[in-house]
């Protein structure tokens, strides 16, 4: 068992819980940066799956770079039509052959991302709506090296860089998060009008919190401007409901405030998604691997979806100090909020981090010295696991985004 670098120590701030102000975003899944992050998660995981089934272990790639160009839609009431398609390009690096191997990277790929479409987009056509490209090049010889260490059980590092996770949850965290899921999976089943662009943002002032609601609606299943309204209201309704399951606290909803009904100017589409109309998307730029934007916490910049889950620390240290922070506040008594940090150094067991770093607000008459040693535990007990990571994004049991 390896010596791990684990540091404890009190946070710099205030809980979150406690702030003033907070703010809380999540972009659901038919936002076009979030079908990006899902294109390319799908397309990894098929890759990954393939070199597994082809030559028994996970080759080097990785698809994190996807790109999504915002078409051009006329939606009107009943039914309307997309002008100029949506173009998704799936960009990244691939191994074609191994051992004499050739593997089809490229048709993988788009079978991929057009199961993820189907599955998810059931308004988008795909052989009309939306243009489906790839563009996948050959990785590089350092990082392949690194990569494909054999014989290794723990993976060597490919990059010098960091992962951050959070807990507990706040409860306007759990709102956002809950509320776009709900809508998207119960609203949506019953209200097919409702498409799955839904975008959340939060704000707590104080005991008050502000849910401000964009979504998309479906033109072919509304007929006129009093449908339309209706829907609007019964998201508002629905959202309210979800929010107070949740919170005592004050609780406000608007809904898709851009709209001016007297003018006709409403948020209709054709596709159920913004990038029908000139909304261009890119992996990375919406939510993080916990499923939420959240400024008042620490967040990496890396992007987490479509990376390989093998030795990349932009997916794995972010999927792992989420869920290791999640573990420690379930497991040690007397945690008001947590920050995990695992740091990595390129070439060095993902193990092994350069360091991992906690910082902790405790709760009233718990001092951080009583639960360090429980804390670094549970850290050290997450980090021999890592390896278990890996096979459960190739199974997509965890959600990058």
């Amino acid at each position: 068992m390896p010596e791990r670098n684990i540091r404890v120590e009190p946070i710099d701030r205030r809980a979150v819980d406690d702030q003033e102000i907070e703010i809380v975003e999540r972009k659901g899944i038919g936002h076009p940066d979030s079908i990006c992050d899902g294109v390319a998660e799908r397309v990894s995981q098929a890759l990954a799956q393939t070199y597994i089934d082809r030559v028994g272990k996970v080759l080097h790639y990785n698809t994190d770079e996807t790109q999504l160009a915002a078409g051009n839609a006329a939606p009107a009431f009943g039914g309307g039509e997309v002008v100029q398609p949506i173009y998704l390009l799936i960009v990244g690096r691939a191994t074609k052959k191994y051992e004499g191997e050739t593997i089809p990277v490229e048709t993988i790929a788009l079978q991929a991302a057009r199961d993820y479409l189907q599955e998810h987009f059931p308004e988008l056509n795909l052989g009309s709506d939306i243009v489906v490209d790839v563009r996948l090049g050959e990785g590089s010889g350092d990082l392949q090296t690194v990569f494909g260490e054999s014989g290794a059980e723990i993976p060597l590092a490919n990059d010098t860089s960091f992962g951050v996770g959070h807990a507990p949850f706040t409860e306007t965290e759990r709102i956002v998060i809950e509320t776009e899921r709900r809508l998207r999976e119960e609203f949506a089943a019953d209200n097919p009008a409702l498409g799955p662009d839904i975008k959340i943002m939060g704000k707590r002032e104080g005991d008050v919190i502000d849910l401000t609601v964009a979504a998309a609606a479906v033109d072919r299943y509304i007929s006129g401007i009093d449908e339309y309204t209706s829907l609007i209201d019964a998201i508002g309704d629905f959202t309210e409901t979800v929010a107070l399951d949740h919170t005592d606290r004050a609780v406000n909803v608007y809904v898709n405030t851009a709209d001016n009904v007297e003018a006709g100017s409403i948020y209709l589409t054709v596709t159920g998604t913004s990038a029908e109309q000139g909304d261009d998307g890119s992996v990375g730029r919406g939510n993080r691997a916990n499923g939420l934007i959240t400024p008042n916490r620490s967040m990496s910049m890396e992007a987490t979806s479509g990376k390989n889950p093998v030795n990349h620390i932009g997916k794995i240290y972010n999927l792992l100090s989420t869920e290791i922070a999640h573990d420690v506040v379930e497991q040690v008594a007397g945690i008001r909020d947590l920050r995990i940090r695992l740091l990595s150094q390129i070439g060095r067991p993902i193990d092994e981090p350069h360091v991992a770093d906690a910082h902790v607000v405790t709760a009233d008459g718990v001092t951080v010295d009583e639960i360090e040693t429980q804390v670094i535990e549970r850290i050290d007990e997450g980090l021999a696991n890592v390896t278990a990571i890996t096979g459960r994004v190739i199974d997509g049991k965890l959600s990058t985004f």
